[in-house]
């Protein structure tokens, strides 16, 4: 758009506070802004001489302008933010770490369990996070299972059910980790307090749940339970040292965020400190990637919205190292000139220099060459499933079987994202009767995962099962089993939709469908699928399955299968000789003869 086209508009531009919206020609969005006064801050950009040549090619490129007015700058602020994150626009600041991070869900249900997810959905449960690390937020949950009995299992303990004695309490129970709600031991508010002490612990507030555990130790000691109260004693041992172990500044200072910013060129990393009752509690470093010159003022005051919605902060004080114009109501901006919110702000500050000199260290060590590309596609998909550790190590598994006849399962390992033939392993099943997958695949993972644990080996950082949810929920029964927990990362991929299912999580991991990563994902499992299947033939044509149609006097191994192919199974053949039919019907396939043979068997 031109300066000749932008003045034929500019006396129709609200003189108002809101947001604009700038378009190309092709309607894509290209940036979007927020105006104390729309029509002076539209204007600017087509009176001004740039020196940015972003900021000149983006004035260049715009074909269309919308606008949408708010009450106030509050409003516009807010409104802003939120359209930056639902379309990304490319001409915006980017926070490049702007991604997914897990959650502790307190599931909406009787007596909650509380779990680990990585998805957020509306189903009126309460999330506590999220978190920036799996590994910190598992120890963080067995630190809490260590101090507060809370159930793991998935029953559903309704009222009618529990009053019914349709359960029996489990081993959690005889160990002390459960209360035994399921047998009605625990009543709904006794639990609902244990919830209670469970939030303050993950807010990093410590004080009312020690102060909890005195009270029931004192009233051991009082009964005599002396045992009982050693307990309570250790628990308040572990809570005292982990508070001096995380307090950084004076546990009567108020909910903070702090907030730390330093620019080079086009690029600001912003360290975000999340302090709780004197403790922090959330720490994340994020890069900003700017495009039209914009200052370190609009950078902070973008970077502190976005990270303070991500991670659903309710701070009402924001600690920032110089004054914005910060205009969501009821917050509180202060720039700390000493006390423990400018050591705060300091210690915020160091983080920040400290991971621009990571990067520039990384830099070096690489003598400024790129990433193999192999690095980089694990990096990919260490950063998509939200791995602890880079996968290096992968193993995919998959069962296999004939006409719903003679299952076999197959396993194929990755190294360094490449195929590890070495390590590819197939398993005749041995425990299993019939066809049933789950129990195939549980076979599978027990006896490759037993093998490696006696032999000292290491594990994988990555299994894939190839199939849903009873499929992994097999493969985490032998892992129990193994008291392997933890030792390695499952997913279960579903064959139809190839979306990804975890552990625990009620919703799928859908990928990018082109993405680098889903792409390597498929690479895997065609690759033990191809494994899988060419064992199977391997195995048949060397006569170790046997076809019960082979067992019928006068038909060999074609007819056999000439009659599979074209009815699919034997249960298929047996009921239409049922119904009268066979005589014709097998008979077009392998002739008249051979079908009164067929017939003649199974009528035995």
């Amino acid at each position: 758009m031109t300066q000749q086209e932008f003045q034929l508009i500019a006396s129709t531009i609200p003189a108002q506070p809101g947001i604009y919206k700038y378009f190309d020609a092709g309607n894509e969005l290209l940036y979007v802004g927020k105006a104390k006064h729309l029509r002076k801050r539209v204007s600017s950009y087509f009176i001004k001489t740039f020196s940015s040549y972003k900021t000149h090619e983006l004035v260049q490129r715009i074909a269309k302008i919308e606008f949408t007015i708010v009450n106030s700058e509050q409003d516009a602020f807010l409104l802003e933010n939120s359209l930056i994150k639902q379309y990304q626009p490319r001409y915006n600041i980017n926070l490049k770490d702007d991604k997914s991070y897990p959650f502790i869900v307190i599931k909406n249900e009787p007596f909650p369990r509380v779990f680990l997810t990585r998805k957020k959905i509306n189903d009126g449960s309460e999330y506590l996070g999220p978190y920036t690390s799996v590994k910190k937020v598992s120890e963080l949950l067995a630190f809490t299972r260590q101090t507060i009995p809370l159930r793991t299992c998935t029953l559903n303990l309704s009222e009618a059910n529990i009053k019914k004695g349709k359960f029996k309490v489990c081993l959690e129970y005889h160990l002390g980790n459960c209360k035994g709600p399921c047998q009605g031991f625990q009543t709904d508010a006794d639990y609902k307090k244990n919830l209670s002490q469970l939030k303050n612990l993950l807010r990093g507030n410590l004080s009312p749940v020690i102060r909890h555990f005195k009270e029931e130790m004192k009233n051991h000691a009082t009964t005599l339970a002396y045992e009982k109260a050693e307990l309570v004693k250790k628990k308040i041992d572990f809570l005292e040292n982990y508070q001096s172990r995380s307090v950084v500044a004076n546990t009567r200072t108020s909910d903070l965020d702090v907030f730390s910013i330093l620019k080079e060129k086009d690029i600001a990393y912003v360290n975000y400190l999340m302090v709780r009752n004197g403790s922090i509690i959330q720490t994340q470093t994020t890069r900003a990637e700017t495009h039209l010159g914009e200052s370190p003022e609009e950078i902070l005051l973008f970077s502190v919205a976005q990270l303070r919605a991500t991670f659903n902060s309710d701070a009402s004080e924001i600690i920032l190292p110089f004054p914005v114009n910060y205009p969501e109501a009821g917050i509180t901006v202060a720039v700390p000139k000493g006390g423990d919110r400018k050591k705060l702000l300091e210690l915020s500050q160091k983080n920040t220099q400290h991971f621009i000199d990571e990067l520039k260290n990384k830099d070096r060590l690489q003598l400024n060459t790129k990433k193999p590309e192999k690095i980089k596609l694990l990096e990919q998909l260490q950063e998509d499933l939200t791995l602890p550790s880079l996968p290096v190590h992968i193993e995919c598994f998959d069962n296999s079987n004939f006409q719903g006849s003679y299952p076999v399962s197959a396993m194929v390992c990755f190294k360094n994202a490449e195929p590890s033939k070495k390590d590819y392993r197939h398993f005749n099943v041995k425990t299993v009767e019939g066809i049933n997958d789950f129990a195939t695949m549980k076979e599978a993972v027990f006896r490759r995962y037993k093998r490696l644990k006696e032999e000292g080996q290491p594990f994988p950082q990555l299994v894939i099962i190839d199939g849903g949810k009873g499929q992994l929920s097999a493969a985490i029964e032998a892992i129990k089993e193994l008291e392997l927990t933890g030792q390695m990362t499952f997913t279960g991929l579903a064959k139809n939709e190839e979306e990804l299912f975890f552990p625990g999580d009620s919703e799928s991991l859908k990928l990018p469908y082109n993405g680098t990563s889903l792409k390597f994902i498929r690479h895997i499992r065609n690759e033990v699928h191809r494994f899988g299947i060419s064992f199977h033939r391997s195995k048949r044509s060397k006569g170790t399955f046997k076809n019960e149609l082979e067992e019928i006097p006068g038909i060999g191994k074609t007819t056999a299968d000439a009659l599979l192919k074209e009815f699919r199974s034997v249960k298929n053949i047996k009921e239409i000789i049922r119904q009268g039919k066979g005589e014709i019907e097998l008979g077009k396939v392998i002739g008249i003869a051979k079908a009164r043979m067929a017939i003649r068997h199974f009528a035995e």
